[in-house]
C-alpha cells in the first residue's frame, strides 16, 4: 500500500479517484490546489504525489517546479491534455511520469507501483566512477567532483543504468523497461525529457554533452570524457 498525496481542484474527481485507489489498497490524502499540495508535501510519510496540471492559481507545472526546489517526492502528473508540449513540460519541471485523464484507476495503480519499485528497489553494490562523476548505488546518490548532485529518484536510476553500461548504446525501450519498469512500447518522451534534465545537472555544458551522447534513431550512450 502507498500513501498518496492527490492534488486535484475538482472535489468530485478527487473523491472518486481517492475511493478507487482505496479499493486498490492505497491511502489517499487530498489537497484542493497547488498551494495546499505544497504545504501538505512538507509533511513526511507520502510515497507519491498525484498532481493535476490544470488548476487555478498555482497550476501543476509551477507546483512541481516549486516542489523540486526542496523535495524529491515522486510525482505523477494527471493531465487532460495529451499534447506532447504539455507532457514534456511536465517532465521537464521534474515529474517522474504522467497519466492522461480520464484516469483509469488500475492503470494509475500500475504506474504508482512501477514508480515505487524503481525508487525503493535495493540497488546493486559497488561505486561507479565515470570521469569526475561518482555514483553510489547503495546510497542512491551521485556526486560531481565531490559535490552532491540534486537528482530525483528517476534521474538517479537513469544515471546508474547509463553508468553501468558505459560505451554501450541503450535504446529508449531498454531504458523504459529498466528505469521506468515499463514492459511495453511506452512513450519515448519520458526518456528524452529525463535525459535533458540529467544533462542539465551533470554536464559542464549541457548543449555540448561529454557524458551522455545521443545515438540518433536508437537511444543514448554514456561515454568517459
Amino acid at each position: 500500500m502507498a500513501r498518496l498525496l492527490l492534488v486535484e481542484d475538482d472535489p468530485g474527481v478527487a473523491e472518486l479517484l481517492a475511493l478507487a485507489l482505496s479499493s486498490l489498497g492505497h491511502e489517499t490524502v487530498i489537497a484542493a490546489d497547488g498551494a495546499a499540495g505544497l504545504a501538505r508535501a512538507t509533511a513526511s510519510g507520502f510515497d507519491v504525489m498525484l498532481l493535476d496540471i490544470m488548476m487555478p492559481g498555482i497550476d501543476g507545472f509551477e507546483t512541481c517546479r516549486r516542489l523540486r526546489l526542496g523535495s524529491q517526492l515522486p510525482v505523477i502528473m494527471l493531465t487532460a491534455r495529451s499534447d506532447p508540449v504539455d507532457i514534456v513540460a511536465g517532465l521537464e519541471v521534474g515529474a517522474d511520469d504522467y497519466v492522461t485523464k480520464p484516469v483509469e484507476p488500475r492503470v494509475l495503480d500500475a504506474r504508482i507501483k512501477a514508480l515505487l519499485r524503481r525508487t525503493q528497489a535495493a540497488p546493486e553494490a559497488s561505486v561507479l566512477v565515470v570521469g569526475d562523476l561518482r555514483i553510489d548505488p547503495d546510497a542512491f546518490a551521485a556526486f560531481r567532483a565531490g559535490t552532491p548532485l540534486a537528482l530525483s529518484a528517476t534521474e538517479t536510476k537513469l544515471l546508474i543504468e547509463l553508468a553501468r553500461n558505459v560505451g554501450r548504446v541503450l535504446t529508449r525501450r531498454e531504458l523504459l523497461t529498466r528505469v521506468w519498469d515499463y514492459g511495453y512500447a511506452g512513450d519515448s518522451r519520458l526518456v528524452d525529457a529525463a535525459i535533458q534534465r540529467l544533462r542539465a545537472k551533470i554536464e559542464p555544458l549541457p548543449a555540448e554533452p561529454t557524458y551522455i551522447q545521443t545515438v540518433r534513431g536508437t537511444g543514448y550512450r554514456m561515454d568517459r570524457p
